[in-house]
């Protein structure tokens, strides 16, 4: 089964391996990373490393995985292209802005957290 995730993945550290983990063990491993342009937009600030930075770090990290940059529009594009049979949250995901949970092709599951108190991104 084709395993969905997203996400920014800035500074990847326990909390973001621990949902890479999660995904790799239910089925073939499908991360969309973040455009840059798209974080700024959503987070009101540049993330600390660059689009090409944070996927070459979850390449390195998972390297059996399918990692795809987002697309800097249409954040369904890299579902559509995909068809996951899954997609996964991190326990504080939101879907993008413009993304109800009826636009998405499969069922979508939150995973539980990972220690948030001292690995949530906002935090580190």
């Amino acid at each position: 089964m084709r395993v969905l995730i997203f996400g920014t993945f800035d500074r990847l550290h326990p909390g973001h391996l621990f949902l890479l983990k999660e995904a790799d063990t239910r089925g073939e491993l499908f991360v969309v990373v973040a455009r840059d342009t798209n974080v700024k937009r959503i987070k009101g600030k540049d993330p600390a490393e660059s689009e090409e930075a944070r996927k070459a770090a979850i390449e390195k990290a998972f390297p059996d995985a399918h990692v795809i940059l987002g697309d800097a529009k249409d954040f369904l594009v890299p579902v559509k292209a995909v068809r996951p049979g899954i997609i996964l949250l991190g326990y504080d995901q939101h879907l993008p802005p413009g993304v109800a949970m009826e636009d998405l092709p499969c069922p979508v599951e939150r995973l539980p957290s990972f220690h948030p108190e001292q690995y949530k991104s906002s935090l580190m």
